[in-house]
């Protein structure tokens, strides 16, 4: 396997076991948000802030194509949206490239940001129920480009430890 792209809703585990895995596997990692804030020098927030989301979302694609048209081998942490605009779902199944739903119940998810809340702006002032509603709506909205994952590896009531080592045997 040369690409493990990691994918999955804020708060599922994308960053930390994109990491784990790289470690074990000897890859190098990537997270997909710090290289369009490394290479615009802007921090996501700023980029939706002052140029927009179609802009985000443009930059977005660009530069996720050009990682998977890259001959390394590499573990890709995803957004939250990445699959699910300019067609990026379609990349998820390239040749010698596997990618991995992290896949977290409504409540998983809520439990893990609530804390955070506060420093995301979308839902920094939502109420529990309101958030917990903000969670199954894009639950919802972005399954379809979520389970186009090659595995999809439900998360809750696991530890990172037991996560990482799964979607290795899975991929072995």
């Amino acid at each position: 396997m040369k690409k493990i792209l990691v994918l999955g809703y804020m708060g599922s585990g994308k960053s930390v076991i994109g990491k784990m895995i790289a470690e074990r596997l000897h890859f190098p990692f990537f997270d997909l948000d710090q290289v369009i804030e490394n290479r615009l020098q802007l921090s996501i927030s700023e980029i939706f802030l002052k140029k927009g989301e179609i802009y985000f979302r443009k930059i977005e694609h660009e530069i996720f194509n050009e990682l998977i048209l890259n001959e390394e081998s590499f573990v890709l942490s995803l957004g939250g949206g990445t699959p699910c605009y300019a067609n990026n779902h379609l990349l998820l199944s390239g040749q010698n490239t596997a990618s991995v739903y992290l896949n977290a119940s409504i409540d998983t998810l809520f439990s893990r940001l609530f804390l955070e809340r506060k420093n995301r702006p979308l839902i920094a002032n939502l109420t529990d129920a309101e958030f917990k509603e903000f969670i199954a709506k894009h639950l919802f909205d972005r399954s379809y480009f979520y389970n186009q994952a090659l595995l999809k590896i439900l998360v809750n009531d696991k530890t990172k430890e037991e996560i990482a080592t799964e979607i290795i045997n899975r991929l072995a």
